[in-house]
């Protein structure tokens, strides 16, 4: 598998089956700015109002204009949604059988703009999500931030340092681990001002 993360924002995201696991991938896909619609007969189905709903059973019209298919519905629905969604280059994702489809979903960290997958190759969720519950531990909260503030003095950097190799080093100093726990003890302000006085 080819590890990648994909941009879907505002794309058209079909999730067939509004159960538990839809919900679950109706959650990420809104977190990410995706376009999300879902298709599941039943009419009382409680979704947010940018979502939406075809209360109806699953056809392969459903999938027109999609850059991604999520087929979380019955085995043999879902079975379906892969013919259909490969016959239209729609890339589709089985939670019956992630083999079937054209990629699986990893285990997730998000901290801000910072992403930590994991993924076991379909030979144990369990395990994945285990070591994704012991990675959120160690990174946390003031992650993000770091790495919010790391991006912001990356501009910096690059605005007002011409020399490459000063860019370089600033930037691998910034990186350094000792930051992380600076921002833990004094807060983001105090560490974006330490930073910018090395320039």
């Amino acid at each position: 598998m080819f590890p990648v993360l994909l941009d879907l924002t505002d794309r058209r995201t079909v999730v067939i089956g509004g159960g538990a696991v839809g919900a679950r991938k109706v959650s990420a896909l809104l977190a990410v700015g995706a376009a999300v619609c879902v298709v599941d007969p039943r009419g009382a189905l409680t979704l947010p109002p940018e979502v939406v709903h075809i209360g109806e059973a699953y056809r392969a019209e459903h999938l027109e204009g999609a850059a991604v298919a999520f087929a979380c519905a019955t085995p043999e629905v879902n079975a379906q949604v892969v013919v259909d969604a490969k016959k239209r280059g729609v890339w589709v994702n089985a939670a019956s059988s992630p083999h079937e489809g054209d990629f699986t979903l990893p285990a997730v960290v998000r901290r801000g703009e910072f992403t930590l997958a994991v993924n076991t190759g379909g030979a144990s969720p369990a395990l994945a999500r285990r070591v994704r519950e012991r990675l959120e531990a160690e990174y946390d909260a003031a992650f993000g931030e770091w790495v919010r503030v790391l991006a912001e003095l990356r501009a910096e950097v690059l605005a007002r340092v011409p020399d490459e190799a000063r860019r370089r080093e600033l930037l691998d100093g910034f990186a350094d681990w000792s930051w992380l726990e600076r921002l833990r003890t004094e807060g983001v302000g105090p560490v974006r001002e330490a930073m910018l006085a090395r320039l």
